[in-house]
């Protein structure tokens, strides 16, 4: 029997008797309840579960930081994000016209959700640009950033490998490394100031076109293509969260960078910045309030147990990003041990993320062949699909 609240079904008169007559549907389904899952997760879960949460923590106390970001996930990540997505198979409408279903007025909500969207999109994009470019960048004989040997490489350029104390020497104190160096100079080519505008970057410029042709292609027949890319591309960052957390743990100095991500500091409950930061990244993470959530659930079937799903798909969400901090902090407790320093100023220098990401190759030296152009092509590969699913 037809359910008598499916807002799909019209009722048409005929001799004065109500007869419901199912509307023919043009919106497409997912094939089945996994790709669905896959898609919201690889939506989610991305950049900020591996960059963003690992750094609240360490800036908001260690494991103090979980307390609020728990409360905030069961008092609003989880009902907003069941909210939304039961929207969406509720309705069977967009991120837009859901809303104009609901009220007329609320027609603008959906708009500037759509807005947001955009302008994450543009900066997601350069992200995915420059992940690219690294990737490419790893297929030489010698890593790029492994050396202070090319064009772009300063006088002032030092290679850190922990066999000298070279922050005890005065020469050293103005040294910049040549993870540093291939960042600012090859890949960004920094100017001098705000005023002059340098020039094209054609390979960026090329990485970021490629960039949007990849994510053309992947939704261009709607659930039906987006359904069959996830099954690779929201699988495949978890193949290398796995081996960059087996391997980061059995390095040495990984104990005391796993200590410095979870050690508890009480006293920053007392600041109210550390729950607006849980909260954030609550939302943030969540992709609450933007509308993709909405428009995945419309292709949910009608009687699909959203409640389950979203349960799941939020407590996936927070395991990931549990688990993403010991990778980068186990990988941060090395880099402090080859570079015979305190590992609070690797953690608070400006080069947080970039260090995290780019100077992996040490954890592949032994695992893979030479310069780990291997790992670092696993990781780059990872880090595309982890903004890409965004």
């Amino acid at each position: 029997m037809d359910n008598p609240h499916d807002p799909d079904v019209n009722f048409k008169l005929d001799i004065g008797t109500a007869q419901p007559e199912p509307t023919i549907h043009t919106r497409g389904q997912w094939s089945s309840k996994i790709e669905f899952l896959l898609a919201v997760a690889g939506q989610i879960i991305g950049l900020g579960n591996v960059w963003r949460f690992p750094y609240l923590c360490y800036k908001n106390g260690g494991g103090v930081f979980f307390i609020p970001y728990i409360l905030f996930l069961f008092a609003c990540g989880i009902p907003l994000f069941l909210l939304e997505t039961s929207l969406g198979q509720y309705t069977k409408q967009g991120g837009i016209t859901c809303w104009k279903k609901i009220c007329p007025l609320f027609e603008g909500l959906g708009y500037c959700s759509e807005v947001v969207v955009l302008y994450s999109s543009i900066y997601y994009i350069i992200i995915l640009a420059w992940a690219f470019l690294y990737l490419f960048s790893s297929f030489n004989s010698e890593l790029p950033w492994a050396s202070c040997k090319n064009s772009w490489n300063t006088e002032t350029c030092v290679e850190f490998d922990g066999k000298a104390d070279y922050f005890n020497m005065t020469v050293y104190e103005n040294a910049t490394s040549p993870v540093r160096e291939f960042w600012e100079r090859r890949v960004l080519n920094i100017t001098g100031n705000i005023h002059e505008m340098g020039n094209i970057r054609w390979e960026l410029a090329l990485c970021l076109l490629l960039s949007w042709i990849i994510c053309y292609f992947c939704v261009w027949k709607g659930v039906k293509s987006t359904g069959k890319v996830v099954y690779f591309t929201a699988t495949f960052p978890y193949v290398m969260l796995a081996v960059l957390l087996v391997r980061g743990l059995t390095l040495p100095g990984a104990i005391d960078g796993i200590k410095f991500y979870l050690y508890p500091d009480p006293s920053r409950l007392a600041d109210p910045q550390v729950w607006m930061d849980a909260g954030t990244q609550i939302f943030y993470s969540y992709a609450i309030c933007i509308g993709c959530l909405i428009a995945l659930g419309s292709y949910n079937k009608y009687n699909n147990d959203c409640y389950k799903d979203c349960v799941y798909l939020c407590l996936l969400n927070s395991g990931t990003s549990f688990v993403a901090g010991f990778a980068i902090f186990s990988a941060l407790g090395f880099m402090a041990y080859e570079q015979n320093t305190d590992i609070s100023k690797v953690a608070e220098s400006g080069e947080f993320i970039q260090e995290s990401l780019k100077r992996h190759k040490e954890l592949y030296n032994e695992q893979f062949r030479p310069d780990s152009i291997y790992g670092c092509s696993v990781l780059f590969c990872g880090g595309f699909f982890l903004g890409g699913d965004n």
